[in-house]
């Protein structure tokens, strides 16, 4: 009895440190509000049920329990599987999964009421589950070239699904346990399929945590560098976002900026709001007539700026005179026919040592453009 006890004690390990993930997903979720970190949350729960309900003989019935316990499982791996999926956009979907569940359940029904095998039920969940992480895997292919964290989420993934196929083979092969329940939860499958779901369920639960966090500090870090009115880079993004191709290419950048010319005019006549509205509206144009590649931000008040990672004066001007001639073109909501402008001044790093120098350089073209009449560009002067 003693031993019976120890055993179950030991056993009830696995399901209790996935159900500690599981709190910790829940916890996630309700501060990032992540759907993904719900589905997890509730994979772990269901995976907890599923043991706990195999290990402690609840129902006590076999062949329910049997069900029971393996409508759980099968739940909580399609749950672990969507959960991953969902965070980067590759989700089965529900129908699929119902699909799924209905498959698995079938097969269980008929592999212990109608044709009763004990060893088909084995490779039936140890197969199609590790098949079903094995597709999740390959549907996330891509994380393979991302960051160090997709990178061990990918790869954490993918050996947790294919070590389902030779652990089932190694512990089971053609001989399932036998001998009843006490020597089922002795036999070497079973401690076996414990110490791997423990192990390896515990690392893959420790790999999605990482992305999780990494997912939210990428959030706080893109809400400090966007400017929340135009959606655009703030300056001190866009100073961040430029860095690296300015050193990849010291001589072959350009910088333009731009500022809305008679803005405080605007604002005094039509209200802040309506010049929030212009300034939303001069982002989003400068967004979609600015080069593929090209950054775009909002480094304050009325003034914007593009930098463009490779391109000669020439080209540097005429893009600038592209944008200047897109927002003269563009009607703006609220100041009804009344056209709105823009002046610009262009600089390249062939002439500026860094970027002090170069927005230096920019920032003197765009005052002389804005002295000689606005709406206009200058790339040329000191």
């Amino acid at each position: 009895m003693q031993g019976s006890v120890v055993r179950v004690t030991l056993s009830l390990i696995g399901p209790g440190i996935i159900g500690v993930f599981g709190i910790a997903f829940l916890a996630a979720w309700s501060y990032a509000r992540r759907p993904y970190l719900g589905v997890l949350a509730a994979a772990c729960a269901l995976f907890a049920l599923g043991a706990s309900s195999q290990i402690l003989y609840v129902p006590r019935d076999t062949g329910l329990n049997a069900m029971v316990s393996g409508a759980l499982y099968t739940c909580a791996v399609i749950a672990a599987v969507e959960g991953v999926l969902i965070r980067s956009g590759k989700a089965l979907g529900a129908w699929i999964d119902v699909a799924i569940f209905v498959a698995f359940s079938l097969a269980l029904y008929y592999f212990f009421y109608v044709d009763r095998s004990l060893l088909a039920r084995i490779y039936v969940q140890n197969f199609g589950y590790g098949l079903l992480l094995c597709v999740a895997g390959l549907r996330l292919s891509h994380l393979r070239n991302g960051r160090l964290v997709d990178r061990i989420l990918f790869w954490t993934l993918l050996l947790f699904g294919l070590h389902f196929f030779p652990r089932t083979v190694f512990t089971v092969g053609v001989s399932p346990p036998s001998g009843g329940p006490l020597a089922f939860a002795d036999s070497v499958f079973w401690q076996t399929l414990q110490l791997s779901l423990a192990v390896l369920g515990a690392a893959l639960a420790m790999a999605i945590l990482a992305a999780a966090v990494s997912d939210l500090m990428d959030d706080l870090r893109r809400e400090r560098d966007l400017d929340h009115l135009t959606g655009l880079l703030n300056r001190r993004g866009f100073e961040a976002e430029i860095a690296a191709p300015m050193h990849r290419a010291p001589e072959g950048a350009a910088l333009i900026l731009c500022d809305v010319d008679h803005f405080k005019s605007i604002n005094d006549s039509f209200g802040h709001d309506v010049g929030d509205v212009v300034l939303k509206e001069i982002g989003a144009i400068l967004r979609r007539a600015a080069r593929k590649g090209d950054l775009v931000g909002r480094l304050g008040g009325e003034e914007f700026a593009v930098f463009l990672p490779e391109a000669s004066r020439s080209e540097a001007t005429e893009c600038a005179e592209r944008l200047r001639r897109a927002i003269g073109q563009g009607r703006i909501p609220g100041l009804g026919h009344r056209p709105v402008t823009a002046s610009f001044g262009v600089a390249t790093l062939r002439e500026a040592a860094d970027w002090t120098a170069l927005y230096k350089l920019a920032d003197g073209r765009l005052y002389r453009a804005k002295a000689e009449g606005r709406d206009r560009t200058v790339d040329r002067g000191t």
